[in-house]
């Protein structure tokens, strides 16, 4: 009987003396070595539990045992029957809380290093030139809309392109991909990866229209004169601020203009790219999730000499990945933790200083983290000259607020049937974070999987 390994392989990275001079993508990959001596960790349970934490429900232990005999034509192929995304899934999705989490190898050690291999096999893949397209159903003459480009909007299109019907995706920005272009950097998921899966998502069959802005250049229900059904996966692009005094004042940004004037704009390439943005000294990023880890990493490459997160709870209640966290430390980004700010004070409209106060953490609340409590008299001052609030995003307003019939919750999210996607006016699905707010990749993607199959059924009968 083989030994169990009980540690991940390790994967090489950029050196941390380097990486924060350029934007570079910081982990390596696998080689081919590395990925079956990984791979050969995998015990290939007959239940296999972490089949069941894929929101895409991808054969895990099917395209591993592949990888694992050096067969990664083979694991590529298995693994796109249910994924039109790996080589990105493989790189932000959080598999610490989904599939890896279930691995029963997590009992005794780590678990199998599931992106890192779903990575592997999608880059081997497309190194090689040897891309291969699956069978699609017989062309059924449906014609369906998607609304956005993101994650969820790709999954639904490439699964219902293979499904036999002619699928249009329109995106408002530039170029597709939605968040992965414009939200997530360069060192955590290169752009030219995101343009090979769209491309691969175009040669199954779809068609990408981008600046094209639904719900101002054509609305959903012009949309639905042509298409037999609409899907909408717009995404959370509204972002939040504080609403403290001070906010107004000029270095202040929401999270996603700062990354979206980095990421998509290409503002840290200037002046090859006539992107303007403020290159600050002393950058604090409000927050505690993956955006601010990335808005925080991101100063530091834009020539930051002092990168802070400032953040209202502990480190052990933060949300954002513990690789994110973990390289954000060795980058020396500041943890400014148990602290809120309370109000900026500025000069000639500039913003100077951020006065904070102090927290101590009480019961948990709703989230089930312990809820932070302020300390009476414990204000201070942090010197500043640019601020990222990376506080969480509502969904994009435009398309609820130009379709009549179409159910919007409180928080401003599309309604839906978590089951088929299906929103309150007929023919009309949506999914993704424009239905549940701000998200992970993966489960947009699976939102997108769930709604791609009802909407084969409805096209194909009518039935609503």
């Amino acid at each position: 009987m083989a030994k169990l390994v009980r540690e991940k392989t390790p994967m090489k990275e950029q050196p941390v003396g380097e990486r924060t001079s350029n934007f570079d993508e910081v982990p390596y990959g696998y080689s081919e070595e590395e990925a079956i001596q990984e791979a050969k960790r995998c015990l290939r349970c007959k239940k296999a539990f972490c089949v069941g934490g894929c929101p895409v429900e991808i054969d895990i232990p099917g395209f591993i045992q592949h990888v694992a005999k050096g067969e990664f034509r083979q694991a590529a192929r298995l693994l796109k029957e249910k994924n039109v995304l790996p080589a990105i899934c493989g790189r932000v999705c959080p598999q610490e809380d989904q599939c890896e989490k279930v691995c029963v190898l997590s009992k005794k050690g780590e678990p199998v290093a599931i992106g890192r291999l779903e990575r592997f096999v999608a880059d081997w893949e497309a190194q090689r030139g040897m891309v291969e397209m699956p069978r699609k159903a017989e062309p059924t003459e449906k014609k369906v809309a998607v609304v956005g480009s993101g994650p969820a909007g790709l999954t639904v299109a490439g699964d219902l392109v293979q499904l036999g019907h002619e699928v249009t995706i329109f995106e408002a920005l530039h170029k597709p991909g939605g968040v992965l272009v414009y939200g997530i950097p360069e060192f955590r998921l290169p752009k030219a990866i995101v343009a090979r899966e769209v491309e691969y998502v175009e040669k199954l069959g779809a068609k990408v229209v981008t600046s094209f802005v639904v719900g101002n250049t054509c609305t959903v229900d012009e949309l639905l004169q042509e298409f037999d059904a609409v899907f909408v996966g717009t995404g959370a692009g509204l972002p939040w601020f504080m609403g403290i005094p001070g906010e107004n004042y000029n270095g202040i940004y929401s999270a996603n203009e700062y990354l979206t004037r980095t990421n998509l704009m290409r503002a840290y390439l200037f002046p090859e790219y006539d992107t303007p943005i403020v290159r600050g000294k002393r950058v604090a990023v409000i927050g505690g999730g993956n955006v601010a880890m990335d808005s925080a990493r991101t100063a530091l490459r834009l020539g930051a000499e002092h990168s802070m997160i400032i953040y209202r709870r502990s480190k052990a209640e933060m949300p954002a990945r513990v690789e994110e966290i973990v390289h954000a430390e060795e980058e020396g980004v500041e943890f400014e933790l148990l602290t809120l700010p309370v109000m900026y004070h500025g000069v000639k409209g500039w913003v100077k200083e951020m006065e904070c106060i102090r927290m101590q953490l009480g019961e948990p609340d709703a989230s089930g983290r312990r809820r932070p409590v302020p300390v009476d008299g414990s204000n201070f001052r942090i010197e500043v000259d640019t601020v990222v609030v990376a506080i969480g995003q509502s969904p994009n307003p435009l398309v609820p607020a130009t379709t009549p019939g179409l159910e919007v919750g409180k928080h401003g999210n599309i309604v839906v049937d978590s089951e088929t996607g299906k929103t309150s006016k007929k023919g009309v699905f949506a999914g993704g974070d424009i239905a549940t707010g701000a998200a992970t990749v993966i489960l947009a993607m699976g939102a997108g999987r769930v709604a791609a199959r009802a909407m084969d059924e409805y096209i194909r009968t009518g039935k609503w």
